[in-house]
């Protein structure tokens, strides 16, 4: 049965597990154990996840869907922010309960606790935050404004999703017959992660940069998302 990964990041490792273990010969680490087929759903697949509510969080998307998602991901029980940092929490109680203070001069597990307390303490913090931004978001307009204000603005957001960097094709079916595109989505995230990858997509870039044949149609422009 394929396994899910619960992040983009062990989705990828996997990948290039899978790699190395071909390059190899199938062989890994001295192991005979076959390699288990797993693959990463679109976000589409599941639209409470944190992935799901990224896709959804469009500039198109009105203001009471952001209140909406804003508010899946700080509740209190659920809430994957609060899991966070109760996340975080746990960790500096886990160092709290190896704290000494025999030694003045040298103390790296109380160090190790006060960042881990200030990085609750600051993701305590930005649950207020968003809860009163969230009741702010039902006066913001539903149209978009001209883009001469939204450049005055950084964008902040710094992360694609594995989705975004594989493109339309890398959407997982969620008909019935979705089983039957795992060991294709499977081999595109291999593809993607692969060392190779890299070289062929500069090899085609220069390909697409190089002054086509007079009978090739006229190229056009690249598409936007």
């Amino acid at each position: 049965m394929p396994e899910f990964y619960p992040s983009i990041g062990e989705a990828i490792g996997a990948a290039m597990q899978h790699n190395i273990r071909l390059a190899h010969g199938g062989e890994a680490s001295g192991s005979d154990t076959p390699l288990q087929i797993r693959h990463l759903p679109h976000p589409s697949a599941d639209p409470y996840s944190v992935p799901g509510m990224i896709t959804r969080l469009t500039e198109t998307a009105t203001p009471q869907e952001v209140a909406e998602i804003i508010e899946e991901i700080n509740g209190t029980l659920v809430g994957a922010l609060p899991q966070l940092t109760e996340l975080v929490a746990a960790a500096a109680d886990w160092t709290r309960a190896r704290l000494t203070f025999e030694n003045p001069h040298h103390n790296p597990t109380f160090d190790t606790w006060t960042r881990l307390a200030a990085a609750t303490h600051m993701l305590r913090d930005v649950q207020e935050e968003l809860e009163a931004a969230e009741d702010m978001i039902a006066a913001c307009p539903a149209e978009l404004s001209d883009p001469k204000y939204r450049d005055e603005m950084p964008a902040l957001r710094t992360r694609e999703l594995l989705s975004d960097v594989l493109g339309d094709d890398a959407v997982a079916d969620t008909e019935p017959s979705a089983a039957q595109n795992t060991e294709a989505d499977r081999q595109r995230a291999a593809r993607a992660s692969s060392p190779h990858a890299a070289t062929q997509r500069t090899a085609l870039s220069a390909d697409a940069t190089s002054e086509p044949p007079a009978s090739a149609p006229p190229p056009r422009s690249p598409r936007t998302r």
